[in-house]
Parts: C-alpha cells; sequence; structure tokens
C-alpha cells in the first residue's frame, strides 16, 4: 500500500508538468499581446522571461539559501507571491502550481502585480541580462 501510495504522489507531481509549454519567441509575443501587456515593454518582458524560464512555464527553480522557490515562466518567488499550498494566497492570491502551466493567465496576472510594485528590477535575470542591453528582436512577430 505504501508504494502505491508514493506512486500516485510521483504521478500526480508528474502531472503538473503535464499542462507546461516552451513558447518559441513569436508565439510568446503573441501570448503576451493577448494577454494585455504594453507594446512598449514586450521586448522588456521577452527578454525577461528567456533570462528567467527559457519561456518554459514548468520551471521551478531550485531552493534558495532561505529555502523559497521561483515558480513558472516569469520566474515568480513563493516567499511573498504564490502559496505552495492547495489554496491561493500571499500577495498574488494564487497557488504557485497554477504557475506552472501552459494557460499563463494566473502567471501574467501575477507578474504585473509585481512589475506595478517594483518594475522589472524585481527579476534578477532581467536585470543581469537585458537591463541596458539589446533587447531581442520581436519585429517579425
Amino acid at each position: 500500500m505504501h508504494k502505491l501510495v508514493i506512486l500516485l504522489i510521483a504521478s500526480a507531481a508528474l502531472c503538473l508538468r503535464c499542462e507546461a509549454k516552451v513558447f518559441t519567441r513569436c508565439g510568446l509575443v503573441q501570448e503576451l499581446r493577448r494577454q494585455g501587456f504594453p507594446t512598449n515593454q514586450l521586448r522588456n518582458w521577452v527578454c525577461l522571461i528567456e533570462a528567467e524560464s527559457s519561456r518554459n512555464t514548468a520551471i521551478i527553480s531550485e531552493p534558495n539559501s532561505k529555502g523559497w522557490r521561483d515558480w513558472g515562466l516569469f520566474q515568480i518567488n513563493d516567499e511573498f507571491w504564490c502559496s505552495t499550498t492547495n489554496s491561493p494566497g500571499k500577495d498574488c492570491n494564487v497557488r504557485c502550481a497554477d504557475l506552472i502551466t501552459d494557460d499563463i493567465t494566473k502567471a501574467s496576472n501575477c507578474a504585473k502585480i509585481i512589475f506595478r510594485r517594483h518594475n522589472f528590477n524585481a527579476w534578477y535575470g532581467w536585470i543581469n541580462k537585458c537591463r541596458g542591453k539589446p533587447l531581442p528582436d520581436i519585429s517579425r512577430c
């Protein structure tokens, strides 16, 4: 019975990643437009996402020194922004598990909340790889 429970838990964990998606650059641009991201910020959002998650919705970081993880396309941290329990919570009122699916609506809404509070400076990937550097070319998207 114990092995069956472990197998079911492992299967459920893998199933979370079944809904994951890796976007092409233009596919990402189209989805960000659909999600209502401002056109004049799209190159920065694409750069941020490429730096943070390589456009992969299923990415969950290893825990940092305090045990916090970053989740999904925007690598949203569970210290302040999303709940690791079965109930939505924290500042984005969302479950972290909802940030790693191919539907990026909840992740996008949370990223917009973070941006309103901290601009792109909330993301080290953007700071290190995008700020003051050439941004991705999305002119053909």
